[in-house]
């Protein structure tokens, strides 16, 4: 009865070439009973059968066998039932196993349906499947061309993608219901997760077509990067690149944000790529002549129309802006012992503007030895390319220069997170504004021990 019935698991596989009962209704062969059997004939040509303390059956053709306490067979209706009092149902087959405490089959409609304690594994893929039902229709010429399981009451799906991945590590995915289709496709509704060491996903239904490396998220998604350097992204409707058992891209569709150790990226649309589970680069841009792409780092803000960053294994270094880029970078002033001034001071923002923009970070060990990305270059190039910076004074007294430069392309260097250097090129022209000397000390009393002398001036010429 269930030898190709079962050949069933979270990723589908092909018929066993041994199974001959392939498309067409299995016939059962009891092999033992162990206490009784009972045939009661309804009318002509309509028995049923039931049998008890321990029941061994297989599929004539098939390698598929079943166990269990008890059975009964249905001629009317064509149902197969399956009992485990003391022990569950036991069904075997070449690419999967399920056990559960009840199990009935349907042969008019070729449909399984296992109920409480089911565990279904595929022996294939590793993939397992743990709920309170699992319903499946088999495929069969003139029924259905494709298989088809349904599983509720929030199943847990340990999956794995292909069988080369049947040794490594599952993504856990949980939903109120589940639904398999063919060989590669699935769905979930209904407070989905997905979960791994390096991986997390949330959203209200998800969809999987392995065979174009596809998924999406839907209903407030969510995705977590876990690592070293854990990233976040948000978004009205999510997607999943997917290569194997590996997720390679991420895509936040509508209101994306995304959100790393060093930086924050908001636009309508984001892109991250990844390699070796882990962020390696990000895109970002908005709607067609809009300023609409934002990233945001500790003190570092840039605007433009798009956005790109590369962060070699979650670490960002660099970051590029296309299409009316404007960037900030602000410092707090560095704080003075008993200053009036320094309380209401406003912190130096320095901004730089162009068509693009290249933005450069080093890595620098904060108070804590973690290390943080921190600015040391910006580059601007347009027609023409604009900045406002603050440049550093070798007489920290006097506070630092202003400078304003226009040109055809703008190099920003930064040292010890002041600006050091300023290079135009291109058609340059700007103002720098010189920091007011100080004020002479009127505190200070005149000397009067000193004898005052008297130089006679000799005549002029």
């Amino acid at each position: 009865m269930m030898a190709t019935v079962l050949l069933v698991a979270l990723v589908q596989q092909p018929a066993s070439p041994a199974d001959t009962a392939a498309g067409r209704p299995c016939k059962m062969i009891i092999d033992s009973v162990g206490r009784q059997a009972q045939q009661v004939e309804v009318r002509r040509g309509e028995t049923n059968v039931f049998a008890g303390g321990g029941v061994l059956a297989h599929c004539e053709g098939t390698s598929s066998t079943l166990a269990s306490d008890s059975v009964a067979w249905f001629a009317g209706v064509k149902r197969f039932d399956m009992l485990g009092q003391r022990n569950p149902v036991h069904i075997r087959d070449t690419a999967m196993t399920l056990d559960a405490t009840t199990a009935a089959y349907f042969m008019g409609q070729e449909r399984l349906e296992a109920h409480k304690n089911v565990i279904a594994v595929n022996r294939s893929t590793g993939s397992v499947l743990r709920g309170p039902n699992l319903t499946y229709y088999r495929a069969i010429r003139g029924v259905r061309d494709t298989l088809d399981m349904y599983a509720s009451g929030r199943p847990t799906i340990d999956y794995h993608a292909t069988a080369d991945s049947g040794g490594g590590e599952p993504y856990i995915i949980v939903a109120d219901r589940v639904r398999f289709k063919g060989n590669d496709r699935m769905w979930g509704g209904g407070k989905v997760t997905i979960d791994r060491s390096d991986f997390a996903a949330r959203g209200d239904s998800m969809q999987l077509d392995q065979t174009t490396g596809f998924a999406v998220l839907v209903g407030k998604p969510r995705v977590e990067g876990k690592g070293a350097r854990p990233y976040a992204l948000t978004g009205t409707r999510i997607e999943l690149g997917l290569q194997g058992q590996e997720i390679r891209l991420v895509k936040a569709l509508g209101d994306g944000v995304g959100t790393g150790a060093d930086w924050r990226l908001t636009a309508d649309t984001i892109h991250l790529h990844l390699d070796r589970k882990k962020l390696q680069r990000a895109f970002a841009w908005g709607p067609k002549d809009s300023v609409h792409a934002r990233a945001v780092s500790t003190r570092n803000t840039i605007v433009s129309d798009s956005l790109a960053l590369d962060l070699p294994d979650e670490v960002l270094t660099e970051a590029r802006a296309f299409g009316h880029a404007y960037s900030t970078s602000k410092k707090e002033p560095a704080k003075k012992e008993s200053s009036k001034r320094d309380s209401s001071a406003i912190s130096e923002v320095d901004w730089i503007a162009g068509d693009s923009l290249t933005v450069r970070w080093t890595q620098v060990a904060d108070s804590t030895g973690t290390p943080r990305s921190k600015l040391y270059r910006l580059i601007s190039r347009g027609s023409p390319a604009r900045s406002f910076t603050h440049l550093a004074s070798e007489r920290d007294s006097t506070g630092p220069s202003v400078n304003y430069s226009r040109g055809k392309v703008i190099d920003v260097v930064l040292k010890r997170d002041k600006v050091d250097r300023v290079t135009v090129t291109g058609r340059a022209d700007g103002v720098q504004l010189e920091p007011r000397p100080p004020a002479p000390d009127t505190t200070k009393k005149a000397d009067t021990t000193k004898t005052a002398t008297t130089t006679k001036k000799k005549p002029g010429p």
